[in-house]
């Protein structure tokens, strides 16, 4: 047992302190919304697309109901179906995969790169088949996967390119914003991500005139007008609160981008001391927003444990790669076919690094690791 010397609460993402800060403006904002008791899409929901629009560098934004309905969408508006086959990486969220599946696709899935976690490119064109309709990559963790490859292979073959944006708003690769490389961008608004709503919400933004106008129709059952039907579409608009709250975030997030990316360098400087602990590779070129602070070690239970006993918040993203998850078993992924994915989930694990984080907070966060690491060697 490693002893304890001192004690401090570090959550591994506190929301408290933001509200705080902005609390007059949300409750403004929300106050206006209430006055005019319009609550479904409307005025506040085009003023936020156009922000986002804008933001992300495309034409079109289109507000959803979260960020697993815009994946979702993103796919129906490409017409993927039964028989298509789409390549992702099985190292995400459960909805990148889910989405393929509701659709009566078939994922297939490409192996990581082992220091971005980001899907590996040539893992990708090998996974390339008459029957590829669609690339979904995942910028994971606030970093954007490695397009110029990935795109050039989509092109090569004329199918399209999906970017899963959920944790990378306002990351950039090569001076391109998240969203804005493939055929369309899926961006959510989940509470936990760095420009959060106050309950689900998601974004699709795409320049593509065809699959913007698809996306409409498809999030309102399939409809141009009320009570007439074009195509079986489904019930995915994003509220109008959650776009007053957006706006408002909005004229904060690249504070919050650029004191996230403080802590980052931080913990960059002071953890690639320490013997055992792998910190982030951000590829040259890219921008991370740094979603997830995540480094690597071996023992990372047992680090996960003792951070946790000194009081200091962590995560595991994610414990079990989608291959090998059973709801995909009839997939027939098995263990050691995503020998990258599979690595990096024994082994990584999310430190606290939201924007509020206190000097004294992160310095806690570095000890007790150092702590940990020097009494395992």
């Amino acid at each position: 047992m490693i002893p304890k010397r001192g004690s401090m609460t570090v959550k591994l993402l506190d929301l408290v302190p933001q509200y705080e800060g902005i609390r007059d403006e949300i409750r403004a904002a929300i106050d206006e919304v209430l006055s005019t008791q319009q609550f479904i899409l409307g005025s506040k929901v085009e003023e936020l697309e156009n922000e986002i629009a804008r933001f992300c560098g495309v034409k079109h934004a289109i507000g959803v109901a979260s960020g697993s309905d815009a994946i979702l969408l993103s796919l129906m508006a490409l017409g993927i179906g039964g028989g298509d086959e789409v390549v992702t990486t099985p190292y995400t969220f459960f909805s990148t995969v889910s989405s393929i599946t509701r659709l009566g696709a078939k994922p297939v899935f490409a192996d990581i790169d082992s220091r971005t976690y980001n899907v590996d490119p040539s893992c990708v064109s090998e996974r390339i088949t008459e029957r590829t309709r669609a690339i979904i990559v995942v910028h994971l963790f606030g970093q954007m996967a490695d397009m110029r490859p990935i795109t050039h292979a989509a092109e090569e073959h004329g199918i399209r390119v999906v970017e899963d944006a959920c944790q990378s708003i306002g990351a950039s690769y090569r001076g391109a914003r998240a969203g804005s490389i493939g055929a369309s961008g899926c961006l959510s608004f989940f509470p936990s991500k760095n420009l959060g709503g106050f309950g689900d919400g998601g974004m699709v933004v795409t320049s593509d005139e065809r699959l913007a106008g698809a996306t409409r129709i498809l999030r309102v059952h399939g409809g141009r007008e009320r009570y007439y039907h074009d195509v079986v579409g489904i019930n995915s608009r994003l509220d109008a609160l959650q776009a007053a709250v957006l706006l408002v975030k909005m004229r904060h997030l690249e504070e919050w981008r650029t004191l996230r990316a403080k802590n980052a360098a931080f913990y960059d400087r002071e953890l690639a001391r320490i013997d055992g602990v792998t910190i982030p590779f951000i590829t040259p070129g890219a921008v991370s927003v740094y979603n997830q602070y995540v480094i690597r070690v071996k023992e990372r239970d047992s680090l996960k444990a003792f951070l946790h006993e000194s009081g200091i918040g962590c995560e595991v993203y994610y414990p079990v790669p989608l291959h090998l998850q059973k709801c995909f078993a009839f997939l027939g992924g098995r263990a050691g076919d995503m020998p990258e994915s599979e690595s990096a989930a024994r082994e990584t694990l999310a430190l606290p690094v939201y924007p509020e984080l206190t000097p004294a907070q992160r310095e806690y966060v570095v000890a007790k690791i150092r702590e940990f690491m020097e009494h395992r060697a």
